[in-house]
């Protein structure tokens, strides 16, 4: 019977006996698949006695359970590295991004995304990932429909935007001839941009439309059909985020304020005279002055600078405040 002692750190002795018939140790390589009993000395009178296979096969239970989880958390992190990237892009990169990382929406991404929203410490902090996740869905959505179709350039979705209000023989009219016609086009812009067609490049198109019809001078109607697009784009966009809750606690300036920017621009006086404290509401005008700024200092920190849609929805907020300041003077008193 072969025997070795083997000396520990503490100098206490271990004897490996081996049970083969051999004479001579194996070597590690052929001790696969037998059974070695290590026998420890210690100050009990009964020897501890551990089997080198069952010892093993739990060894390899635990390595490969270690790896299962190293892997998952490997898939966790890439998949949270992409989120963040997602998160700080810009439209035009996000739509860019989505379509390069088409294959990564897949259930483990949206588990992950809606895990995060979930544990998020602020009520801006999700709200930012549900729209998010509302605008990859949309471009997702729309790579999926349009594979094989062309999609229209950012003149044809103006055209498509504007047919409800021009006549059959391209006469432009404004206001239009039928009251419907606004509704329609509203209808059209909230369809295009759930469609993700009011892009930079859209913007952009409209602006300098808009800006040929203001040097021009002799085309007041599309001037004005052209303004009215952008405030149905700024509406549309900037309703999607509320802060007029904050706990329990309503706070009636972001109501008013989200109350204006949702309707139409006709009707905003009305709803100013309806809730400032100086008509007929509780809201005083700093109150709903620092509502307007405190939005457009949010605006400005999500939207890309210098970009269409920066400019365009600040300029829409900073109308408001300008309507908001005249309706003040003139309940005031002080027109």
């Amino acid at each position: 019977m072969a025997t070795a002692l083997l000396s520990s750190s503490s100098s206490s002795r271990h004897l490996i006996r081996s049970t083969s018939s051999s004479q001579t140790t194996p070597p590690l390589s052929s001790s696969v698949g037998r059974t070695w009993n290590i026998r420890i000395r210690n100050n009990n009178s009964f020897p501890v006695t551990l089997n080198h296979t069952n010892t093993t096969t739990r060894g390899n239970i635990v390595c490969a359970a270690n790896q299962e989880a190293e892997e998952a958390f490997k898939k966790t992190v890439e998949v949270d590295r992409l989120i963040d990237t997602l998160k700080n892009a810009s439209d035009q990169e996000l739509q860019k991004l989505v379509v390069e990382n088409i294959l990564a929406y897949n259930e483990s991404f949206w588990i992950r995304l809606a895990a995060r929203t979930d544990t998020c410490k602020s009520e801006d902090d999700k709200q930012d990932l549900e729209e998010l996740a509302s605008s990859i869905m949309t471009i997702v959505d729309r790579v999926v429909h349009k594979t094989n179709e062309k999609i229209e350039s950012a003149t044809d979705v103006l055209k498509g935007i504007l047919r409800p209000l021009v006549s059959e023989v391209e006469e432009i009219c404004w206001p239009p001839r039928d009251p419907n016609a606004i509704n329609l086009m509203e209808k059209e812009v909230k369809q295009r941009e759930q469609e993700g067609q009011l892009d930079e490049g859209f913007l952009s198109e409209v602006s300098a439309q808009l800006r040929q019809a203001k040097e021009d001078k002799d085309k007041p109607g599309l001037e004005a059909m052209l303004q009215k697009v952008l405030q149905l784009y700024a509406s549309r966009v900037l309703s999607k985020r509320s802060y007029a809750m904050k706990g329990n606690e309503v706070l009636k300036a972001e109501q008013c304020l989200e109350e204006i920017i949702k309707a139409p621009e006709s009707e905003w006086n009305t709803v100013l005279i309806n809730n400032l404290s100086a008509g007929k509401g509780d809201i005083s005008s700093d109150e709903l002055y620092a509502a307007i700024k405190k939005r457009i200092e949010r605006t400005l920190i999500r939207t890309e600078g210098g970009s269409y849609q920066q400019r365009i929805l600040v300029e829409f907020l900073k109308g408001i405040q300008s309507r908001a300041e005249e309706t003040a003077k003139v309940l005031q008193g002080n027109p």
